[in-house]
């Protein structure tokens, strides 16, 4: 049977562009249907304009910072809308670099949101369209549990455009949306409280890692409040619907903000999909069921990135479109090591972790030690501030490898991503040990660890 097309993509987001891209440029027919922004969540509402609005907001602790090194900063103002409105014209680049892309590599390119007919067919804005293989890789959106004034809340998505900054503001959440924009809000002069239901923030995180964090979100004047949950929230003003919101805890405790942030996780965004039409199954929490080859229940339809809830991480939805190609139109079968992936966390202070933690380490049976160590960096010697950094490593017995690395401080992506590369190296800790330090930087606390820095169990 012949189709319009080799491959129609669903969701132009990191993982479908690349897809998409490699493919055409390999000779085949590709389209791909795309019904918000070119680049998804990543480009548009996720992680880049997340980073911009950390840059922006770190300046808020730095002039206070700065006094002393001897800079005076009377008058300083924050102006939302320039940040706001900056970071839009960067998105809108980024969005034109992005259709310039699969225009050039000879992708079609289809505005509109797809859903399935059959296995080989879609629909998009009523036109039908056939192809040998579909790939979906539509990523996920916010949840947001529904309750009495759950409508009165807003997700991560509109905390790109709001139209002002709140004087105070209530995030709800423990995951690593939740205490970025924590930060960003705090930084950018919002009274910021972080509400989680939970004992500890950051789960899935190193212990130690989750409890040190924790602490210095605290220092950095966010009000962490851990054991906390929303009972209910209302208008505190019904006659005015953008005003304050009254929130009532389950504790009994009542208080007001000006807005309230949602960051309590995200699901497949697989709701318009219409995918028992293809045959496709999928999860309990709507997560596309795929094999180690991305195939899903229905041979002809493929699925990476976030809507499978396996890592949702852009780079890992890029590598895997990538052994998805190569299965393909190579041969090549997929082994991806979902182990070793350095991952960020952009709060503040930041967080750059790879490898095991050192409970998943200890739930493996693995026989391991550990480094660790924690310190006042030397910027913060002048600038007053107490903020510290925390620097661990975790190292098989029986080979002496080198099978985590955790950071808490200042640039902890940057240096994380050099020490992922060592651990998938297979770097021992003598190869870390004869390796000469950078000073005076943080980084080299990670070659000069010794026995006085182990961790007793």
């Amino acid at each position: 049977m012949s189709y319009q097309y080799d491959l129609f993509v669903i969701g132009a987001g990191s993982g479908g562009v690349r897809a998409s891209r490699v493919a055409a440029s390999k000779g085949y027919k590709v389209a791909v249907a795309e019904g918000g922004a070119l680049g998804g969540t990543c480009v548009n509402i996720g992680c880049v304009p997340k980073k911009l609005f950390v840059y922006g907001s770190e300046f808020g602790h730095g002039f206070d910072e700065a006094a002393g090194y001897g800079w005076s900063h009377q008058g300083v103002e924050f102006n939302w809308s320039v940040l706001r409105d900056n970071k839009t014209k960067e998105i809108q680049r980024l969005n034109g670099i992005y259709g310039n892309l699969l225009g050039n590599a000879g992708v079609e390119v289809i505005a509109g949101f797809a859903s399935f007919a059959d296995a080989h067919t879609v629909m998009v804005d009523g036109k039908t369209y056939t192809a040998e293989r579909i790939l979906i890789a539509v990523g996920a959106k916010p949840f947001i549990p529904e309750f009495k004034g759950s409508d009165l809340v807003v997700s991560s998505n509109e905390m790109f455009f709001l139209e002002e900054l709140p004087q105070k503001a209530l995030v709800v959440g423990g995951g690593y949306i939740a205490v970025e924009f924590a930060g960003i809000l705090n930084g950018l002069g919002v009274e910021t409280s972080l509400a989680y239901r939970g004992d500890q923030l950051l789960r899935g995180f190193d212990q130690d890692v989750r409890d040190f964090a924790s602490e210095e979100y605290k220092k950095s004047g966010i009000d962490v409040r851990l054991n906390t949950d929303v009972e209910y929230i209302e208008l505190a003003d019904a006659a005015t619907p953008k005003g304050a919101r009254t929130v009532h805890f389950k504790d009994g405790h009542v208080e007001e903000f000006g807005l309230i942030l949602y960051a309590t996780g995200r699901v497949p965004n697989v709701a318009s999909l219409a995918l028992d039409k293809a045959g496709v199954k999928t999860g309990a929490n709507g997560a596309v069921i795929i094999d180690k080859n991305f195939t899903t229940s229905t041979k002809s339809v493929f699925a990476l990135g976030d809507v499978t809830d396996r890592i949702q991480l852009t780079p890992v939805a890029i590598k895997e479109a990538m052994a998805l190609i190569a299965y393909w139109f190579e041969g090549k079968e997929v082994t991806f090591d979902y182990d070793n992936i350095p991952t960020a966390v952009f709060s503040q202070p930041a967080i750059g972790t790879v490898g095991l933690s050192e409970q998943e380490a200890e739930t493996r049976g693995i026989d391991f030690r550990v480094y660790q160590t924690d310190f006042r960096p030397m910027k913060h010697t002048l600038s007053g501030s107490t903020s510290r950094s925390m620097m661990k490593l975790l190292v098989n017995n029986a080979d002496d490898k080198v099978i985590g690395a955790h950071m808490v401080g200042d640039y902890a992506g940057e240096i994380i991503q050099g020490l992922g590369i060592a651990i998938k190296a297979g770097a021992t800790k003598a190869d870390f040990d004869d390796t000469v330090g950078v000073h005076p930087t943080s980084a080299e606390e990670f070659v000069t660890f010794s026995a006085a820095s182990l961790k007793k169990k």
